[in-house]
C-alpha cells in the first residue's frame, strides 16, 4: 500500500462528521417510502434493516437516465467502475470495489447472468428502459450466492408496473446525439387473483467510431476501421401471476434481449493484418423463470424456482463468423423460518447446469453443480446481525466452501457501526478449463478473503456512510504465455474507502461520494506498474438537483483519476502498459412534467466534450443530448 494511502484515509475520516452536520429538526422534514429490497439475504427487507453496503437505483434516477446505456447508470455509483470497447454495442466490463470483472455476480431478476465461456456478462443485451430498479451489494457475496461473488453482486430487477389497480400503461419515445432513437412501452395491472406486466423497447443509433487510429504510446492500431460504429437493440419483458390462496402465490418472469452493433477488427491472417471493414457482433440475453412462493405456516415460507437463462454472442466478418452461447438451467428451493419476531432462517438447496454451444470445439461442454446454503438473519435490541455458510459442489473440480458474518450495532436512532468478514471465490470458466490448444482442467478456482468497517448515519434529511475494507485474493487466474494455457499465477490485494452521502434541503438535493483505492498486483511482472489495470485510485461524483414546481434541473460532475492499461503490438505481439490520464465529466439534466401523466426529460452527458480514454485504443462518447418524451396512464 502506497504511504499516501493512510493519509487520505485520515482526511476522510477527519472529514466525515461534517456530512452529519447539516441536520434539520424533525417537525420540518419531509417523510420517505422505505425501500424493500431483497439481495442481501434473499429474502425481502427493509433497506434501513440490510446488513451490507447495498444501494438502490429506482425508478427515479432511471428516468433521468433515459439515454445511457445499463454499465453507465450503474458506473455513477459509489464502488462501481466500468469499460467499454467504444460504445454501448461492444464487451463492457464492471468493476466492484476494484475486483476483476469476473469477479462481479450480476443477476437478472434473481437469476446469474455470468456468461459459463468468459465469466463476463452480455451487459449491451439489457435495455434499461426495461429495469424497475437496480440493486448493489458491495462485497463478497459468495455465501449467499456462489461463484464470482468476489466484488459484489448487483440485481436487475425488470418492469413488474403496479399491481394494485387492474390496467396501467406507460411509454417513452426518444431521439439524440449519433441520431440514437429509443422508444419503450408497457403495461401492467391485477386482478381477481392474476397479475400481469408486459413490456418492449427498440433502440437504432448511427453511433460513433469505436477505435483509434493509435494506442496512446503511438503504436499503430491495425485494427481501425474509420467509420461510425452503430447499433440496434430490442428486448421484451413480461410477467404472468396467480394468488390461487391466502399466502400461495405462483408468477412466471420473463426476459429476452439483444443487441447487434458494429466494431472494429483485422484479419490476423493476412502480414501485416489489415482491417475488415463492416464487422458486427451479436449479444443476446434471455432468462425466464416459474416461481411458486407458499406461505406454509404462520412462520413457515417455501420458495420453489425453476429458470432458465441463455447468454449468445455472434460475431461476423466477411471472413468468419464465430458463435458461442451458454445455457443454464438452475433449481432452487429456498425455505425461510421466522423462529422467533426477530429472527429468521433461510435454507437454500440449488442445482445449476451448465451446457456450451459453439462452433469452436470445446474439450468439454457440460458443467454441474449442487450448493446448499443456510443464512441466518437475526436483531437482539440495537445489535443487527447475518451470518451465511455455502457449499459448491462442481462435477469437474470438487467443492467449495465460503462463509460471512456482518454485525450492525445501533450507537443512537441515526448512528450506527458495522464489521463485516466474508469468503468469496472464482470458478474458472470454461474458456480457462477447456479452451481447444490451451485446455487445463487442474485450474483451481480463485479465493478471497473481504474484511471491511462502517459508520453511517441516518437522518430526517441526511444520509451519509463511511466504509473502510480490504480485499485479498489469491489464485489468480491470468494467461501463461510461456505455456500458452490460463494458470493459477497471480494474486492481489485490495484496500479502499468509500465515503457517500445526501442532504435534502426540501427542494433542492445534494448527493457526492468519494472512492479511494489501492487495487494492487501482489507479485507484478519486473518493469510494470502493481496497479490492476482499468481501475482508478481515486473517483469522484458531485450531484445537485433542483425542483421549482414541475421543473426539475440537476448537474452532476465526476473524476476519475489515472489508469493503467496492457496492449500488444499488432506485428509483434509485444505487451506494454500504458497510462490512462485521468478525465473530469459534466452531465446536465432537465425535467418537466407537463401534467401527471405527460412528462420530458433531458440529459447532457459530457458537456464540456471531454476526450478521455476507458479502454486503450477506444473511444468514448463526446459531448451528447437525448430528450424523452414520456407518458403514464
Amino acid at each position: 500500500m502506497s504511504a499516501s494511502f493512510p493519509r487520505r484515509l485520515a482526511a476522510v475520516c477527519c472529514l466525515f462528521p461534517l456530512a452529519a452536520t447539516a441536520q434539520t429538526a424533525p417537525d420540518t422534514a419531509v417523510p420517505t417510502l422505505r425501500d424493500i429490497v431483497v439481495t442481501a439475504s434473499r429474502s425481502p427487507e427493509p433497506l434501513a434493516d440490510v446488513v451490507g453496503d447495498v444501494t438502490v437505483i429506482g425508478p427515479k434516477q432511471l428516468a433521468e437516465a433515459r439515454g445511457d446505456s445499463i454499465a453507465e447508470i450503474i458506473g455513477r455509483q459509489p464502488g462501481v467502475q466500468f469499460t467499454t470497447y467504444g460504445g454501448p454495442q461492444t464487451i463492457t466490463s464492471l468493476f466492484m470495489r476494484g475486483a476483476n470483472s469476473s469477479h462481479t455476480l450480476v443477476l437478472v431478476d434473481g437469476m446469474r447472468i455470468n456468461g459459463a465461456t468468459s465469466g463476463g456478462v452480455n451487459l449491451p443485451a439489457i435495455d434499461p428502459a426495461m429495469v424497475e430498479r437496480i440493486e448493489i451489494l458491495r462485497g463478497a457475496a459468495s455465501s449467499v450466492y456462489g461463484s464470482d461473488a468476489i466484488g459484489g453482486v448487483i440485481n436487475i430487477i425488470t418492469k413488474k408496473g403496479e399491481q394494485d389497480r387492474p390496467l396501467s400503461a406507460w411509454a417513452n419515445v426518444g431521439y439524440g446525439t449519433y441520431e440514437t432513437a429509443k422508444s419503450s412501452l408497457g403495461l401492467s395491472g391485477a386482478s381477481n387473483g392474476w397479475d400481469y406486466s408486459f413490456a418492449t423497447s427498440a433502440t437504432t443509433s448511427k453511433g460513433f467510431d469505436s477505435q483509434r487510429p493509435k494506442y496512446s504510446n503511438d503504436w499503430p492500431d491495425t485494427n481501425h476501421y474509420a467509420d461510425k460504429d452503430g447499433y440496434r437493440s430490442h428486448a421484451v419483458s413480461g410477467t404472468l401471476g396467480y394468488r390461487w390462496a391466502e399466502g400461495h402465490h405462483i408468477g412466471l418472469t420473463a426476459y429476452n434481449g439483444y443487441t447487434d452493433g458494429d466494431f472494429d477488427n483485422a484479419d490476423f491472417s493476412a502480414w501485416p493484418s489489415y482491417p475488415l471493414g463492416n464487422v458486427y457482433s451479436l449479444y443476446r440475453q434471455q432468462a425466464y423463470a416459474i416461481t411458486s412462493t407458499d406461505r406454509i405456516t404462520a412462520q413457515w415460507e417455501s420458495v420453489l424456482r425453476f429458470g432458465w437463462n441463455k447468454d449468445a454472442v455472434e460475431s461476423r466478418d466477411p471472413v468468419s463468423t464465430n458463435y458461442t452461447a451458454s445455457q443454464r438451467r438452475t433449481l432452487s428451493w429456498q425455505n425461510n423460518w421466522q423462529f422467533l419476531p426477530q429472527h429468521r432462517l433461510s435454507l437454500i438447496t440449488e442445482r445449476v447446469e451448465e451446457r456450451i454451444q459453439s462452433n469452436t470445439q470445446y474439450d468439454r461442454t457440460d458443467r454441474n453443480t449442487n450448493a446448499i446454503a443456510l443464512i441466518y438473519k437475526g436483531r437482539i435490541d440495537r445489535l443487527h446481525a447475518q451470518a451465511s455458510v455455502r457449499n459448491d459442489n462442481y462435477t469437474d473440480y470438487g467443492n467449495q466452501a465460503t462463509g460471512s458474518l456482518g454485525l450492525d450495532f445501533d450507537l443512537t436512532d441515526a448512528w450506527q457501526i458495522g464489521v463485516a468478514g466474508d469468503t468469496g471465490f472464482h470458478a474458472p470458466t470454461f474458456n480457462d478449463m477447456y479452451y481447444p490448444g490451451s485446455v487445463n482442467p487442474d485450474l483451481k478456482p480463485e479465493k478471497s478473503r473481504n474484511i471491511e468497517a462502517h459508520i453511517t448515519y441516518a437522518g430526517e434529511r441526511t444520509q451519509a456512510r463511511l466504509t473502510l475494507f480490504q480485499n485479498k485474493i489469491r489464485d489468480l487466474i491470468v494467461w501463461d504465455n510461456a505455456l500458452f494455457k490460463s494458470n493459477n499465477l497471480d494474486s492481489a490485494t485490495i484496500r479502499g474507502v468509500t465515503l457517500s452521502g445526501e442532504h435534502n434541503f426540501g427542494d433542492t438535493t445534494i448527493r457526492a461520494s468519494a472512492d479511494f483505492l489501492d487495487p494492487r498486483n501482489d507479485d507484478p511482472a519486473p518493469g510494470t506498474n502493481s496497479q490492476l489495470i482499468r481501475r482508478a485510485r481515486q473517483v469522484f461524483h458531485v450531484g445537485i438537483e433542483h425542483r421549482i414546481r414541475a421543473l426539475k434541473l440537476g448537474a452532476e460532475y465526476q473524476y476519475t483519476g489515472n489508469r493503467y492499461d496492457s496492449v500488444s503490438h499488432p506485428l509483434t505481439f509485444q505487451s506494454e502498459q500504458t497510462r490512462l490520464g485521468g478525465y473530469s465529466l459534466v452531465n446536465l439534466t432537465a425535467a418537466y412534467d407537463f401534467s401527471k401523466s405527460l412528462g420530458v426529460q433531458v440529459r447532457w452527458n459530457n458537456v464540456l466534450d471531454k476526450d478521455y480514454v476507458l479502454v486503450d485504443g477506444y473511444n468514448t462518447p463526446g459531448s451528447n443530448v437525448f430528450v424523452n418524451l414520456s407518458w403514464r396512464m
